[in-house]
């Protein structure tokens, strides 16, 4: 529920290892709320979400520590630089963020010359990027959860993106998407169509 409003309900999947779970549905289907509560910021009306047999919870802080999340919005400062911004995406995870991985990562989303400048003179694609360069820092993280990374990317952006996606996977990480666009993800991909609860 959100507010008065049932998004969905009966949902019951699991998600195995080596695994990418393309989340599906049209716009107020509760994708992004689906998320959240995968994520631990938003609690279920009923149920659960467990992690490895035991609800996130009750694990708080070791569950976060095995998840990488990209929301639908940056999270990127605007008076930080686009390396600074990587390297404390990292840190505030708890994660080490050595400054040449860092670059490296910018230079992996075409970023390298812009890794000194400050993020509010980007633009939203490459603010995208930021976000997710952050992800080439977080391959220790066993589930990553991103919602709608592919915004804002151009062409060589969704290449390198679907390509990390698909290196997670097959290291045995787990990745749970949305996206409203037609990428060819590789690897073992399944599909959760929400539909919208038409209400009377």
């Amino acid at each position: 529920m959100r507010g008065e409003r049932l998004l969905f309900a009966h949902l019951d999947f699991t998600v195995e290892p080596g695994t990418c779970l393309h989340i599906a549905g049209e716009n107020g289907a509760g994708k992004t709320s689906l998320l959240r509560i995968l994520c631990g910021l938003l609690s279920p009306t009923h149920g659960e979400v467990q992690w490895e047999g035991q609800n996130i919870r009750k694990l708080r802080e070791d569950y976060w520590q095995q998840l990488a999340y990209v929301g639908h919005l940056n999270g990127v400062k605007d008076d930080l630089t686009a390396l600074e911004n990587v390297r404390y995406g990292a840190a505030v995870t708890g994660r080490a963020a050595p400054i040449e991985r860092a670059r490296a990562a910018l230079a992996e989303l075409a970023l390298g010359a812009f890794a000194g400048s400050l993020a509010r003179f980007l633009s939203q694609g490459q603010k995208r990027r930021v976000a997710l360069a952050r992800l080439f820092l977080a391959e220790a993280a066993k589930l990553w959860i991103l919602d709608e990374p592919f915004t804002a990317l151009d062409v060589r952006g969704v290449g390198v993106l679907a390509d990390l996606i698909e290196r997670h996977t097959t290291r045995g990480g787990i990745v749970v998407l949305t996206t409203h666009q037609d990428v060819p993800l590789a690897g073992r991909v399944t599909r959760l169509d929400l539909r919208a609860v038409e209400t009377t």
